[in-house]
Protein backbone atom coordinates (compact mmCIF):
# COMPACT_ATOMS: atom_id res chain seq x y z
CA UNK A 1 0.00 0.00 0.00
CA UNK A 2 1.31 3.23 -0.95
CA UNK A 3 -0.10 6.93 -0.60
CA UNK A 4 -1.50 6.86 -4.02
CA UNK A 5 -3.61 3.60 -2.43
CA UNK A 6 -7.96 4.72 -2.38
CA UNK A 7 -9.52 5.24 0.94
CA UNK A 8 -11.79 2.39 1.53
CA UNK A 9 -15.32 2.71 3.17
CA UNK A 10 -18.05 0.35 3.77
CA UNK A 11 -21.35 0.43 5.03
CA UNK A 12 -24.41 -1.58 5.81
CA UNK A 13 -25.80 -0.09 2.42
CA UNK A 14 -26.01 3.37 0.85
CA UNK A 15 -26.17 5.52 4.07
CA UNK A 16 -22.29 5.72 4.82
CA UNK A 17 -22.29 8.01 1.20
CA UNK A 18 -23.16 10.83 3.21
CA UNK A 19 -19.85 10.74 5.35
CA UNK A 20 -18.13 9.93 1.97
CA UNK A 21 -19.45 13.19 0.74
CA UNK A 22 -17.36 15.03 3.96
CA UNK A 23 -14.09 13.37 3.18
CA UNK A 24 -14.37 13.68 -0.21
CA UNK A 25 -14.98 17.41 0.24
CA UNK A 26 -12.06 17.89 3.04
CA UNK A 27 -10.08 15.61 0.72
CA UNK A 28 -11.00 15.80 -3.33
CA UNK A 29 -7.11 14.18 -4.22
CA UNK A 30 -8.00 10.99 -2.54
CA UNK A 31 -8.68 7.75 -4.49
CA UNK A 32 -11.72 6.52 -2.66
CA UNK A 33 -13.81 2.90 -2.74
CA UNK A 34 -16.93 2.55 -1.55
CA UNK A 35 -18.98 -0.77 -0.26
CA UNK A 36 -22.84 -0.27 0.26
CA UNK A 37 -23.05 -3.85 2.04
CA UNK A 38 -27.21 -3.35 1.27
CA UNK A 39 -27.97 -6.71 0.78
CA UNK A 40 -27.34 -7.63 4.67
CA UNK A 41 -29.04 -3.85 5.54
CA UNK A 42 -29.51 -2.57 8.22
CA UNK A 43 -27.27 -3.93 10.40
CA UNK A 44 -28.90 -2.33 13.34
CA UNK A 45 -31.60 -5.19 14.05
CA UNK A 46 -28.46 -7.91 14.03
CA UNK A 47 -26.79 -9.27 16.70
CA UNK A 48 -23.13 -7.66 18.00
CA UNK A 49 -21.39 -11.44 16.55
CA UNK A 50 -23.47 -10.82 12.71
CA UNK A 51 -21.75 -7.07 13.07
CA UNK A 52 -18.70 -7.84 13.51
CA UNK A 53 -18.63 -10.89 10.95
CA UNK A 54 -19.86 -9.00 8.38
CA UNK A 55 -17.05 -6.15 9.20
CA UNK A 56 -14.65 -8.45 9.11
CA UNK A 57 -15.81 -9.28 5.14
CA UNK A 58 -16.13 -5.47 4.13
CA UNK A 59 -12.98 -4.86 5.67
CA UNK A 60 -11.33 -7.65 4.16
CA UNK A 61 -12.90 -6.82 0.86
CA UNK A 62 -11.45 -3.05 1.00
CA UNK A 63 -8.04 -4.86 1.55
CA UNK A 64 -8.22 -6.65 -1.26
CA UNK A 65 -8.65 -4.02 -3.30
CA UNK A 66 -5.26 -2.37 -1.86
CA UNK A 67 -7.17 0.29 0.44
CA UNK A 68 -4.54 2.23 2.52
CA UNK A 69 -6.91 3.69 5.35
CA UNK A 70 -10.68 2.07 5.87
CA UNK A 71 -13.51 3.95 7.19
CA UNK A 72 -16.21 2.10 8.85
CA UNK A 73 -18.84 4.77 7.84
CA UNK A 74 -21.75 2.63 9.26
CA UNK A 75 -22.71 4.12 13.29
CA UNK A 76 -23.37 0.30 14.47
CA UNK A 77 -20.70 -1.45 12.81
CA UNK A 78 -18.13 0.99 14.78
CA UNK A 79 -19.59 0.53 17.94
CA UNK A 80 -19.87 -3.54 17.96
CA UNK A 81 -16.79 -3.97 15.53
CA UNK A 82 -14.20 -1.30 15.96
CA UNK A 83 -12.15 -2.31 19.12
CA UNK A 84 -11.46 -6.13 16.77
CA UNK A 85 -11.07 -4.27 13.78
CA UNK A 86 -8.35 -2.59 14.74
CA UNK A 87 -6.99 -5.22 16.90
CA UNK A 88 -6.77 -7.23 13.73
CA UNK A 89 -5.69 -5.32 10.65
CA UNK A 90 -2.35 -2.77 10.04
CA UNK A 91 -4.58 -0.13 8.12
CA UNK A 92 -5.43 3.12 10.12
CA UNK A 93 -9.38 2.61 10.64
CA UNK A 94 -11.67 5.17 11.23
CA UNK A 95 -15.14 4.56 13.04
CA UNK A 96 -18.13 6.44 13.54
CA UNK A 97 -20.44 7.22 16.89
CA UNK A 98 -23.02 9.42 17.47
CA UNK A 99 -21.88 13.30 18.02
CA UNK A 100 -23.31 12.97 21.80
CA UNK A 101 -20.30 15.24 22.77
CA UNK A 102 -21.27 17.98 21.55
CA UNK A 103 -24.35 18.06 21.70
CA UNK A 104 -24.55 17.83 25.53
CA UNK A 105 -22.16 20.34 26.04
CA UNK A 106 -24.20 22.79 24.22
CA UNK A 107 -27.67 22.03 25.14
CA UNK A 108 -29.73 25.16 26.50
CA UNK A 109 -32.42 22.89 27.86
CA UNK A 110 -30.36 19.77 29.61
CA UNK A 111 -32.24 17.92 27.26
CA UNK A 112 -31.37 16.06 23.88
CA UNK A 113 -32.43 13.59 21.57
CA UNK A 114 -31.06 10.84 19.51
CA UNK A 115 -32.01 8.68 17.04
CA UNK A 116 -30.55 5.90 16.55
CA UNK A 117 -30.53 1.99 15.28
CA UNK A 118 -31.19 -0.79 17.97
CA UNK A 119 -27.71 -1.87 17.73
CA UNK A 120 -25.82 1.43 18.16
CA UNK A 121 -28.15 2.13 21.07
CA UNK A 122 -27.74 -1.16 22.97
CA UNK A 123 -23.89 -1.25 22.45
CA UNK A 124 -21.54 -1.00 25.21
CA UNK A 125 -19.42 2.13 22.96
CA UNK A 126 -22.15 4.14 22.90
CA UNK A 127 -23.23 3.59 26.78
CA UNK A 128 -19.88 4.40 27.63
CA UNK A 129 -19.38 7.80 25.51
CA UNK A 130 -23.64 8.62 26.72
CA UNK A 131 -22.64 8.19 30.42
CA UNK A 132 -19.71 10.21 30.35
CA UNK A 133 -20.87 13.28 28.98
CA UNK A 134 -24.83 12.82 29.67
CA UNK A 135 -24.69 12.95 33.33
CA UNK A 136 -27.08 15.73 33.83
CA UNK A 137 -28.76 16.01 30.84
CA UNK A 138 -31.73 14.56 29.82
CA UNK A 139 -31.73 11.86 26.84
CA UNK A 140 -34.55 10.88 24.55
CA UNK A 141 -33.16 7.67 23.06
CA UNK A 142 -35.16 6.52 20.32
CA UNK A 143 -34.73 3.59 17.96
CA UNK A 144 -35.37 4.80 14.29
CA UNK A 145 -37.39 1.42 13.27
CA UNK A 146 -38.17 1.05 9.26
CA UNK A 147 -35.89 4.15 8.56
CA UNK A 148 -33.16 2.36 6.75
CA UNK A 149 -34.97 0.28 4.43
CA UNK A 150 -36.97 3.60 3.28
CA UNK A 151 -33.75 4.98 2.90
CA UNK A 152 -32.54 2.44 1.02
CA UNK A 153 -35.45 1.87 -1.46
CA UNK A 154 -35.01 5.81 -2.03
CA UNK A 155 -38.00 6.51 -0.43
CA UNK A 156 -36.90 10.08 1.50
CA UNK A 157 -40.08 11.95 1.90
CA UNK A 158 -42.55 9.22 1.05
CA UNK A 159 -46.00 9.41 3.55
CA UNK A 160 -44.13 6.32 5.36
CA UNK A 161 -41.36 8.27 5.72
CA UNK A 162 -42.89 11.00 7.45
CA UNK A 163 -45.76 9.41 9.48
CA UNK A 164 -42.50 7.74 11.24
CA UNK A 165 -40.18 10.73 11.22
CA UNK A 166 -43.27 12.41 13.10
CA UNK A 167 -44.36 9.61 15.38
CA UNK A 168 -40.19 8.94 16.54
CA UNK A 169 -39.54 13.29 17.30
CA UNK A 170 -43.11 13.55 18.84
CA UNK A 171 -41.58 12.27 21.91
CA UNK A 172 -38.39 14.38 21.68
CA UNK A 173 -40.57 17.61 21.15
CA UNK A 174 -42.29 16.83 24.66
CA UNK A 175 -39.04 16.04 26.50
CA UNK A 176 -38.28 20.02 24.65
CA UNK A 177 -34.44 18.82 23.22
CA UNK A 178 -33.09 21.51 21.54
CA UNK A 179 -30.30 19.07 20.18
CA UNK A 180 -31.24 15.88 17.68
CA UNK A 181 -28.15 13.62 17.49
CA UNK A 182 -28.16 11.43 14.22
CA UNK A 183 -26.78 8.10 15.18
CA UNK A 184 -26.74 6.68 12.06
CA UNK A 185 -25.07 6.95 8.43
CA UNK A 186 -28.49 6.86 6.64
CA UNK A 187 -30.26 9.73 8.73
CA UNK A 188 -28.68 12.84 7.26
CA UNK A 189 -30.11 12.04 4.30
CA UNK A 190 -33.94 12.78 5.83
CA UNK A 191 -32.28 16.54 6.98
CA UNK A 192 -34.76 18.03 4.66
CA UNK A 193 -37.66 15.88 5.86
CA UNK A 194 -36.50 16.61 9.72
CA UNK A 195 -36.55 20.47 9.10
CA UNK A 196 -40.23 20.09 8.15
CA UNK A 197 -41.21 18.32 11.39
CA UNK A 198 -39.17 20.06 13.95
CA UNK A 199 -39.09 23.84 15.35
CA UNK A 200 -35.95 25.73 13.57
CA UNK A 201 -34.68 26.31 17.00
CA UNK A 202 -33.46 22.56 17.23
CA UNK A 203 -29.98 21.89 16.03
CA UNK A 204 -29.53 18.91 13.82
CA UNK A 205 -26.43 17.44 14.10
CA UNK A 206 -24.60 13.93 12.89
CA UNK A 207 -20.57 13.14 12.77
CA UNK A 208 -19.41 13.25 8.95
CA UNK A 209 -17.32 16.46 9.43
CA UNK A 210 -15.15 14.74 13.19
CA UNK A 211 -14.82 11.68 10.75
CA UNK A 212 -13.23 13.43 7.82
CA UNK A 213 -11.11 15.46 10.07
CA UNK A 214 -9.79 12.96 11.96
CA UNK A 215 -9.37 10.80 8.31
CA UNK A 216 -6.89 13.61 7.36
CA UNK A 217 -5.15 13.31 10.30
CA UNK A 218 -4.59 10.07 10.11
CA UNK A 219 -3.23 10.27 6.48
CA UNK A 220 -1.50 12.94 7.67
CA UNK A 221 0.83 11.47 10.57
CA UNK A 222 0.64 8.51 8.69
CA UNK A 223 2.41 10.18 5.47
CA UNK A 224 0.10 8.36 3.34
CA UNK A 225 -1.99 11.61 1.50
CA UNK A 226 -1.96 11.19 -1.76
CA UNK A 227 -0.34 14.31 -4.14
CA UNK A 228 -1.20 13.54 -7.42
CA UNK A 229 -2.65 16.50 -9.24
CA UNK A 230 -4.61 13.87 -11.54
CA UNK A 231 -8.11 13.26 -10.87
CA UNK A 232 -9.26 10.53 -8.29
CA UNK A 233 -10.31 7.14 -8.93
CA UNK A 234 -14.25 7.81 -7.15
CA UNK A 235 -15.83 3.94 -7.29
CA UNK A 236 -18.74 2.68 -5.39
CA UNK A 237 -20.12 -0.91 -5.32
CA UNK A 238 -23.43 -2.36 -4.09
CA UNK A 239 -23.81 -5.89 -3.75
CA UNK A 240 -28.04 -5.34 -4.90
CA UNK A 241 -29.06 -2.81 -7.71
CA UNK A 242 -27.44 0.81 -8.03
CA UNK A 243 -30.61 2.70 -8.47
CA UNK A 244 -30.50 4.00 -4.71
CA UNK A 245 -27.06 4.38 -4.72
CA UNK A 246 -26.92 6.49 -8.15
CA UNK A 247 -30.36 8.39 -7.28
CA UNK A 248 -28.17 9.45 -3.71
CA UNK A 249 -25.43 10.24 -5.92
CA UNK A 250 -27.21 12.15 -8.30
CA UNK A 251 -26.23 15.66 -6.86
CA UNK A 252 -22.79 15.10 -7.14
CA UNK A 253 -20.19 17.10 -10.14
CA UNK A 254 -17.35 14.75 -10.44
CA UNK A 255 -17.16 11.56 -12.28
CA UNK A 256 -17.79 8.25 -10.45
CA UNK A 257 -18.55 5.09 -11.33
CA UNK A 258 -21.13 3.13 -9.52
CA UNK A 259 -21.54 -0.67 -10.11
CA UNK A 260 -22.63 -4.34 -8.73
CA UNK A 261 -19.82 -6.37 -7.13
CA UNK A 262 -20.58 -9.60 -4.82
CA UNK A 263 -19.44 -9.69 -1.69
Amino acid sequence: MDNNSPIGFFDSGVGGTSIWKEVHALLPKEHTIYLADSKNAPYGNRSASEIIALSIKNTEKLLKLDCKLIVVACNTATTNAIDKLRNSYAVPIVGIEPAIKPAALKTSTKSIGILATKGTLSSALFHQTASAFTKDISVVEIVGEGLVPLIEKGELDSPEMMELLQKYTAPMLAANIDYLVLGCSHYPYLLPALRTLLPAHIQIIDSGGAVARQTDHLLTINNLKRAAQTPPNLSFYTNTNTDTLQFLLKSFAGPISVETLDF
